[in-house]
């Protein structure tokens, strides 16, 4: 069996984006570019667990199935270099950390985005009722005064 690679944090949370997404559950490193649109719980997810580095927490506190737990094994490409990100360089840590904000930033704006637009899928229907209603009432009661003024 072939030794995996070991990478360092700094590394592994350089990879957080749709053309290349890496993710660390349990101290292994998984290359989850090509899962991504395949992810039940949409790409955001994986996204933003990239961001972060570790992911383990998210992956357990979702409480994933054995078939997904198992399908892991297919995206393993090497383990956690924990050595280095403890040592860790600092200039590099805080690169990471202004490139982590912008990662979460674009995510937020993405939501709202996303929430506004299903805002407007409410309110525009809502509003053409009103306005329907509105004019409906208007007709139905100004007609109804000009028939009734000549009997």
């Amino acid at each position: 069996m072939e030794e995996l690679k070991s990478f360092p944090l700094s590394e592994v949370t350089l990879h957080s984006s749709k053309s290349d997404c890496w993710l660390t559950i349990h101290g292994k490193v998984y290359d989850v570019t090509n899962f991504l649109e395949e992810h039940p719980g949409g790409e955001d997810v994986l996204l933003e667990s990239a961001a972060k580095g570790d992911a383990t927490n998210d992956f357990e506190d979702v409480g994933h199935s054995s078939t997904a737990t198992s399908m892991l094994s297919s995206y393993l490409i090497g383990t956690l270099d924990r050595s280095s990100s403890k040592k860790g360089d600092v200039g590099q840590q805080s690169s990471n950390g202004v490139k982590n904000v912008a990662a979460k930033t674009a995510t937020l704006e993405r939501q709202v985005s996303s929430s506004s637009s299903s805002m407007r899928k409410f309110i525009v229907p809502f509003i053409s009722l009103v306005v329907a209603f509105v004019a409906w009432y208007y007709y139905s009661h100004s007609g109804k005064k000009a028939c009734c003024s000549h009997h």
